[in-house]
């Protein structure tokens, strides 16, 4: 558990590191800060070099949305602010397409200071309406990948990748990459999230766990089944 401390002056100097313009190892802080540069500093990654990371808010039963999918604010207004934060630190934001289409997310960094990032919607079908909040011109990047030849909106980047049953992860990351996009943050939903799991591509894993029982409806991270516990992945 972080009992974090993120103030202002706190959160300028991670930004600040995050563009190289200071170090996060010298300053008088107090314990609740110095868990707060700990855990957001612990994604700032050289620039150029690879970092994806994850995050999934769900209820202490492990649910991510009702049995209706009414997933509005599962993490309260704390932990959407945290998820604003790894926007900030991150080049791009990925989604799922199912995301994209039952939220409409905007991907900003509108709830903190900072940088939006580009945004990016794993789209295979080109099933994405052209009015989503994701390419809607703001001044961020938009990239689309997707295996179709489906128009898209002067402005946002369209990647072509060929796909099984899904795009694989690997590829994604590859492409983003190749954009110049190197230190990723894997938003959502659920199943894209354990996607990249499963394709051993991810550094970094946020758990955001909400004061809340559900009681049903879809669960978070749902990866293959395993039939020993010494199979299972063990992050440090």
């Amino acid at each position: 558990m972080h009992a974090t401390d993120v103030t202002p002056e706190v959160w300028e100097r991670i930004l600040a590191a995050r563009s190289g313009a200071s170090c996060l190892c010298c300053g008088e802080w107090s314990a609740g800060e110095r868990a707060a540069i700990d855990l957001y500093g612990a994604m700032i990654a050289p620039p150029g070099t690879g970092h994806v990371s994850a995050q999934i808010g769900q209820s202490l039963d492990g649910r991510v949305a009702t049995v209706a999918g009414d997933a509005a604010d599962v993490s309260g207004p704390d932990g959407l602010a945290h998820l604003h934060r790894m926007r900030a630190l991150v080049d791009a934001v990925v989604v799922g397409v199912k995301t994209a289409l039952h939220d409409d997310p905007r991907l900003t960094v509108r709830l903190v200071s900072g940088r939006n990032p580009a945004r990016v919607v794993i789209d295979p079908s080109g099933r994405l309406p052209n009015d989503a909040h994701l390419f809607a011109e703001d001044g961020a990047r938009r990239v689309v990948i997707q295996a179709v030849d489906t128009p898209r909106p002067e402005g946002v980047e369209v990647v072509r990748l060929p796909r099984d049953e899904w795009i694989a992860p690997q590829a994604i990351v590859a492409a983003l990459r190749g954009k110049g996009l190197h230190h990723l943050l894997i938003e959502g939903g659920a199943i894209t999230i354990a996607r990249f799991l499963e394709a051993d591509l991810l550094t970094r894993l946020h758990v955001a766990v909400a004061p809340l029982l559900i009681g049903s409806g879809p669960q978070g991270l749902t990866t293959q089944p395993i039939t020993r516990l010494a199979q299972a992945r063990r992050p440090e």
